[in-house]
């Protein structure tokens, strides 16, 4: 098996992968980065020259972008069952829900945390639009059915409710009912625990050091 390795830190979007890696119950090393310090340094940019995290080299295949990860590692570890299968309707869903959540959806929470100016004079040439309507479409994909893909939970509702959950605890995103259910229902999966203690104990150690 190619080695796997995470280039992290705990108070970043490498929850994310984090929950991913832990959902496909694959082994994995860590490699925490520090802001303001080896997350700049020449050897991690050539990792990533954005110099941000997450990241994941798996054998000499480096990826960057935590859309592109989890979609990388659900193809990669296929019989996990973290993405539908190819060419059939669930698919078109998985991709639909996954990039929404990558584009849009972080784009509008972006704008409202910033207080970014989107209205009637420039909201034909933002991408996201209205922060309601995308929270709106959103919604209404929600509650057709246990996940977004039907019955399957995939690497899609992992990102969508990463993003849901976070933007609820910030205030960028409203706390409707619907996604406050499906934020929970995602959360109490045991990877999901086993992700976030991994890293809550990251933080501490982090705050001690």
């Amino acid at each position: 098996m190619k080695p796997l390795i995470l280039y992290t830190n705990p108070n970043s979007r490498g929850r994310i992968v984090r929950w991913m890696l832990e959902e496909l119950g694959v082994p994995y090393d860590v490699q925490v980065m520090e802001y303001g310090s080896s997350i700049k340094s020449p050897d991690y940019l050539q990792i990533n020259p954005m110099g941000k995290v997450p990241a994941i080299k798996h054998g000499e295949m480096v990826v960057t972008e935590c859309a592109a990860i989890c979609a990388y590692l659900a193809d990669q570890f296929s019989d996990k069952g973290l993405a539908p299968a190819p060419g059939g309707a669930a698919r078109g869903a998985y991709y639909r829900w996954l990039f929404f959540a990558a584009g849009p959806l972080e784009m509008a929470m972006s704008a409202k945390s910033c207080g970014w100016r989107i209205d009637d004079d420039n909201v034909q040439s933002i991408g996201c639009g209205y922060l309601d309507d995308v929270l709106n479409t959103l919604e209404q994909a929600i509650q057709q059915s246990p996940y977004l893909c039907g019955e399957q939970f995939t690497a899609a509702d992992l990102y969508v409710g990463s993003h849901l959950g976070w933007g609820m605890m910030f205030k960028s995103i409203e706390e409707r009912p619907v996604f406050k259910d499906y934020v929970q229902r995602l959360y109490s999966r045991e990877a999901a625990i086993r992700a976030n203690q991994l890293d809550d104990e990251l933080q501490k150690q982090q705050a001690m050091a």
